[in-house]
């Protein structure tokens, strides 16, 4: 079974992290940032094909983590492969040793670096759930009998910040009654309204992990604003960054992601830290946002 099952289903609060493959081949930059979470996080999301931008694969990513005994969150989309490919790469990562997948829907080529590209969406994210659930049964979904089974725990995402809400809401309950076991949400900047959604899903006793993407500038802050549906950075929170000098950025960026943990940690069951390349921040945002107990049950001790 693995750590991130373990800890979901005793009520453990979880600590996650993520990577994004590389552009190329040279994985020791990849792996490198990989080990930075070693000794913070339960499991680390390795992203497929993030924004549609070609890269090398969340499954070959994923697999060399597992040879590193860390323990990975394979990220997989439906926009480039049909059911046969998706049912497959399935079977594969479970004979790689991956035992936990994130089921997403994918972001359209229209948005990445080869827009000429055709997208496949031949399952939704709520479609491919229930196809890894089916497999998790012994059943392919033309319902032939597997030869042996894999056992996924089998994640999905939602938007807490989104306008309305009740279409994210209504998707939840269907991506739970597909098979979804955690949900990792998209970047929370505003805890209030966190706080507003999860008051709406607390029927529905699945561990959410709050998403925290570390914020490098103010002008991240406004493309997000501007180009991210559901996510919603605060001007005071810009404002905050655009009065920070530059050398400062990095530990702004800690007290934001820090401060906004120790806000929505009543309120959930883990946090998603997303450092886009900041890696080296996310020791000491979890040190300042008072995650040493966590870190501690993670490596067993105490």
């Amino acid at each position: 079974m693995s750590k991130l099952k373990q800890a979901v289903e005793s009520g453990q609060f979880v600590v996650t992290g993520e990577i994004g493959p590389p552009k190329g081949v040279a994985l020791d930059k990849c792996l490198h940032d990989a080990e930075t979470l070693r000794d913070y996080v339960t499991a680390i999301n390795v992203t497929d094909l993030q924004s549609a931008i070609m890269r090398i694969g969340s499954l070959a990513v994923s697999a060399k983590l597992v040879e590193r005994g860390l323990e990975p969150i394979y990220q997989l989309t439906c926009r480039d492969r049909n059911r046969l490919a998706l049912q497959s790469d399935l079977l594969s990562a479970w004979a790689l040793g991956i035992e936990n997948v994130l089921c997403l829907t994918g972001d359209h080529p229209a948005l990445g670096d080869h827009t000429e590209a055709k997208p496949v969406y031949d399952l939704d994210s709520v479609q491919l759930l229930k196809a890894a659930s089916t497999l998790n049964q012994g059943y392919d979904m033309a319902d032939h009998e597997l030869e042996s089974v894999p056992d996924f725990l089998l994640g999905a995402v939602v938007t807490p910040g989104a306008e309305p809400l009740e279409p994210q809401i209504i998707k939840m309950k269907k991506k739970i009654e597909a098979g979804a076991r955690f949900f990792q949400t998209q970047a929370i900047y505003e805890p209030e309204k966190f706080e507003h959604f999860m008051n709406q899903v607390q029927g529905f006793n699945i561990p959410v992990i709050a998403g925290i993407v570390i914020l490098k500038s103010a002008g991240m802050a406004k493309f997000m604003n501007e180009n991210v549906a559901g996510i919603s950075v605060p001007e005071a929170i810009i404002q905050e960054m655009e009065e920070t000098k530059k050398e400062d950025r990095r530990k702004k960026a800690v007290e934001i992601s820090a401060r906004t943990i120790r806000q929505v940690k009543p309120l959930c069951q883990g946090v998603h830290i997303m450092p886009l390349g900041w890696d080296e921040l996310i020791p000491k945002v979890i040190s300042e946002a008072e995650l040493g107990r966590e870190v501690r049950a993670l490596s067993g001790e105490g």
